[in-house]
């Protein structure tokens, strides 16, 4: 992937080609942004336009054997890393599905990769065998190039088995440059984050994914508008409302908003069997959808306008919920929220914990 083919970020853009020319780009960086603002998508150009044989003009060329290699992630001083599932399950076993759903969309995010490889009710992490995979392949030398990159996805889902890769971060072999691309560096061990040289990433502007949208898609601006409003600065997201009509996430959230309103258990207890197949990462999912939605009804709480970041089947039942919900029981339900988020990783039992959060949802709803 180009420079050229990225969305945004100029400025990043400028100082990473800037770094390569100079020959001073550091053995370990860190882009750091919320999702769905191109960090992966800029690592993977980044990666072509230090192997390219023939930069032009602040990009790779497109057209040499490293590029031609790169562009379809086949390169093999290009290396990958990022969650999977199974145990003693490496990333080499799911290269085929990375491969394809990069090729796809670089904006992804971890959800749509889980469930692209079966997760199901399993939880993603990399682990021990991914580590030790790391430093042997890093180890040998390069096949075509002069450099060998790691590209690291996600590094949050290390957790304490980064402290197997400190010491090849720290002193790598010559010649060798980790990029790591992270969401959420309070997840990620201190030790790590101060090996690397943090880039950060900010939120697309609406402008940007409209732009973007209109190249890429072929709608019209007006239509891209409507969907960059709505996307918040994630032009995964932006991709994701154009391509499905409804979101299940919105409805579901919605639909149970309203039992939870109305506390009768006999409709409770199957929402929470029903929300217990979904798997454990779109049970995430679906209350991190919950924070979205309580902060956009915050907004339209205290500005009382239509321009907060909800589709209109979402804005109606805010308008709905302002009419019964005060500015002061939004605190309890993000804090419902977070908890739900974090016993799920945990491996609560999914039933308990949704009938539980919605017999408190219901008792939040009372406390007036």
């Amino acid at each position: 992937m180009p420079f050229s083919n990225t969305i945004g970020q100029t400025k990043i853009k400028e100082s990473l080609v800037q770094l390569v020319d100079a020959d001073r780009i550091p053995h370990a960086l860190l882009f750091l942004g919320p999702a769905g603002s191109g960090k992966l998508a800029m690592a993977i150009a980044l990666v072509q336009y230090v192997l390219c044989l023939q930069r032009q003009a602040g990009d790779s060329c497109g057209v040499c054997r490293n590029c031609k290699k790169a562009e379809k992630l086949v390169h093999p001083d290009i290396h990958f890393s990022y969650p999977t599932i199974g145990t003693n399950r490496v990333s080499t076993d799911f290269l085929p599905q990375w491969r394809s759903a990069i090729l796809e969309n670089p904006f992804m995010e971890v959800n749509q990769w889980l469930q692209a490889i079966g997760a199901e009710n399993k939880q993603g992490n990399i682990n021990k065998e991914e580590c030790l995979r790391i430093i042997k392949q890093l180890s040998l030398k390069s096949f075509e190039s002069d450099y060998k990159i790691l590209i690291l996805w996600l590094p949050e889902y290390l957790q304490k088995e980064g402290n197997r890769l400190l010491k090849l971060i720290e002193e790598p072999p010559d010649k060798t440059i980790f990029i790591l691309v992270a969401e959420a560096p309070e997840r990620i061990l201190n030790t790590i984050l101060s090996r690397c040289q943090l880039v950060k990433f900010p939120a697309l502007l609406d402008e940007t994914i409209i732009e973007g949208l209109v190249e890429s898609e072929g709608i019209t601006k007006e239509q891209a508008a409507t969907v960059a409003h709505l996307a918040n600065g994630n032009y995964n997201e932006a991709l994701t409302l154009l391509k499905e009509a409804d979101n299940d996430n919105a409805n579901l959230f919605l639909a149970w908003m309203r039992k939870c309103y109305k506390g009768n258990g006999a409709e409770l207890v199957p929402w929470a069997t029903e929300f217990a197949t979904l798997g454990r990462e779109r049970q995430k999912y679906f209350f991190q959808y919950g924070l979205h939605f309580i902060r956009e009804f915050m907004v339209y709480l205290l500005t009382g306008t239509d321009t907060v970041r909800l589709r209109p089947p979402e804005l109606t039942t805010a308008k709905n919920l302002a009419k019964v919900m005060s500015f002061e029981q939004l605190e309890p339900i993000s804090q419902l929220f977070n908890e739900c988020s974090y016993h799920i990783e945990r491996n609560a039992n999914a039933k308990i914990l949704g009938l539980d959060a919605s017999i408190r949802m219901h008792q939040i709803f009372q406390n007036k």
